[in-house]
């Protein structure tokens, strides 16, 4: 995808989500974050687990307050809408979550939870209704029968595709894609992300995409941010982010992508990185990779890095590079 031809649709400024979790104990979740999600793209945004990918993805769609800085949809902040721009806001933009089973009611049948956002949005009539719930469930790659199951009686495959349909249900423009495919079998995981790709052609979606899979991230994502400890250490396009990464953290990561010629990989050199990821309590002064990072300076440990631009479309926050 081309950004340029296209509009910003999610500006993200400066924006932390911290939590209190005692007193005079505060746990910063999401640290300063700022990007920017183009119309008709696919945002990827990958790192650890505890790195703050979705609560960076809640907030921004308006489920968490933003403790600091904005988000703005087509211009207008999210975390100062009104209730009927809230309201709307709703319709437009989804969350699919990673757990296709603990996000579906067991009392209802999968009609009527996939039905649940067209009765809040929509005025229409049973048989419209059912209409469009059948409708939705061939999208999905089900049968119109399964609309009288219980999420009991389906597979986690099939409970995931209810949980997009449930997406689609209310027309959305922009996606939240939490982990949509860690729960699910390796088998069902490619069915489910060809799915999305699909959806997101035939009906001009805008994703964000959450993952700490690496090799999926690349094969969905346009751009992706690589997140550490609730801040943005790098990103750029996904190619870059694959063939050229900067940030010592992203070198990382990269070398720990398994590669399915076993030549290749006995001669690809994997970086390990030493220590444990620091509390989001405590988080320590200057930048929060440099007790793991094998790079480190002395002005690491005093000053936070500041993501910039050192190359073109390609921001990272490292020393390395100041001024470059």
């Amino acid at each position: 995808m081309d950004k340029k031809n296209n509009k910003v649709l999610i500006e993200v400024k400066n924006l932390s989500k911290y939590f209190n979790v005692g007193r005079h104990v505060v746990l910063k979740a999401v640290d300063d974050v700022s990007f920017n999600i183009y119309k008709g793209e696919t945002f990827g945004v990958v790192g650890e687990s505890g790195c703050g990918k979705t609560t960076c993805g809640r907030t921004v769609l308006g489920m968490y307050n933003a403790t600091k800085g904005s988000v703005l949809y087509e211009g207008v902040d999210i975390h100062q809408m009104d209730k009927k721009e809230r309201h709307d806001f709703k319709k437009k933009a989804q969350y699919i979550f990673q757990d296709p089973y603990a996000s579906l009611d067991p009392r209802m049948t999968i009609g009527d939870i996939i039905a649940e956002g067209m009765d809040v949005h929509f005025k229409m009539s049973t048989e419209e209704r059912q209409a469009k719930i059948d409708r939705l469930l061939n999208i999905v790659g089900l049968n119109k029968e399964h609309g009288a199951r219980f999420p009991h009686e389906l597979s986690g495959g099939q409970r995931q595709r209810v949980g997009i349909a449930r997406c689609l249900a209310v027309e959305p423009e922009f996606v939240v894609c939490d982990e949509p495919i860690s729960a699910l079998d390796v088998s069902i995981q490619a069915q489910v992300v060809n799915l999305l790709n699909k959806l997101q052609k035939d009906m001009g979606l805008t994703y964000m995409f959450i993952s700490h899979d690496l090799s999926m991230v690349k094969h969905i994502s346009d751009r992706i941010a690589v997140m550490y400890l609730g801040s943005v250490a790098e990103l750029a396009q996904a190619d870059m982010i694959y063939e050229d990464s900067l940030h010592p953290y992203t070198k990382a990561l990269m070398s720990a992508i398994p590669v399915p010629d076993p030549e290749v990989g006995r001669k690809s050199e994997r970086i390990h990185i030493e220590g444990e990821v620091p509390s989001p309590i405590n988080v320590p002064p200057g930048c929060k990779f440099a007790g793991r990072c094998p790079q480190v300076m002395d002005i690491c440990k005093k000053e936070a890095p500041v993501l910039r631009e050192v190359k073109t479309e390609h921001y990272v926050a490292c020393h390395l590079y100041d001024g470059k």
